[in-house]
C-alpha cells in the first residue's frame, strides 16, 4: 500500500496498454468477415505473384542444343564460379522467401542490415555477370568472324585458278535462271 502515486499511474498505464492490445486482439479474433478478407487477399496475392513468375519462365526462349553445350563445357571450365553462382541463387532465394517470427525475433535490426548488404551484393554481382557475359559475348563474334574470314581465305587458296568460290547466302542464281532484263 505504501507505493508512490507516480508508479502507481505508470503500472495503470501499462496495464490500459497491454489489455487495450488484447481487446484489439480479441475483437480482430471475433471479426470473421475481417480475417476472410485478409485470408483471401493475402493468397490471392500469392495466387498472382506464382502466375505472373510462371508466365515469365514460359515465356523464355528455350535454349538449343549448342547454348546448353556451352553453357556446360564453361562449367566444367570454371568450378568454382559455378559454385559461387549456385551459392549467390541460394542466397538470393532465401532473402525472396518472407522471414519467419524466431528469425526476425532473434536477428532484429541485425538480419535486417544484413538483408540490405545482401540485396546490395546481389544487385553488383547481376551487373558483374551481365557485364562479363556481355564481354563473352563480343569475344565470341569477333572470334567467329575471324576464323570465318580465315576458312574463306584458306577455300580461295585451294580453288583451282580461275574458279570463284561459291556464294555462302540462298540468293545464288545460276546463269540460266538469271531473270531477263527489261
Amino acid at each position: 500500500m505504501g507505493q508512490d502515486p507516480s508508479q502507481l499511474r505508470e503500472e495503470l498505464e501499462q496495464t490500459r496498454a497491454r489489455v487495450g492490445e488484447e481487446v484489439d486482439a480479441l475483437s480482430y479474433k471475433t471479426d470473421v468477415g475481417a480475417r476472410m478478407t485478409d485470408y483471401v487477399s493475402e493468397k490471392k496475392d500469392a495466387v498472382t505473384s506464382k502466375l505472373s513468375g510462371a508466365k515469365d519462365v514460359a515465356t523464355k526462349p528455350i535454349p538449343d542444343r549448342a547454348q546448353l553445350r556451352r553453357v556446360r563445357y564453361t562449367a566444367e571450365r570454371n568450378p568454382l564460379g559455378l559454385a559461387v553462382g549456385a551459392a549467390g541463387v541460394g542466397f538470393a532465394i532465401g532473402l525472396l522467401l518472407p522471414a519467419t517470427r524466431m528469425e526476425s525475433e532473434k536477428l532484429g535490426p541485425a538480419g535486417d542490415k544484413v538483408g540490405e548488404v545482401a540485396r546490395e551484393g546481389w544487385e553488383h554481382g547481376k551487373q558483374v555477370a551481365q557485364e562479363t557475359a556481355q564481354g563473352a559475348m563480343e569475344a565470341a563474334k569477333e572470334s567467329t568472324g575471324r576464323h570465318g574470314d580465315e576458312l574463306s581465305s584458306s577455300l580461295q587458296e585451294r580453288l583451282p585458278a580461275g574458279q570463284e568460290q561459291p556464294e555462302q547466302s540462298g540468293s545464288a542464281q545460276t546463269p540460266d535462271k538469271r531473270p531477263a532484263a527489261g
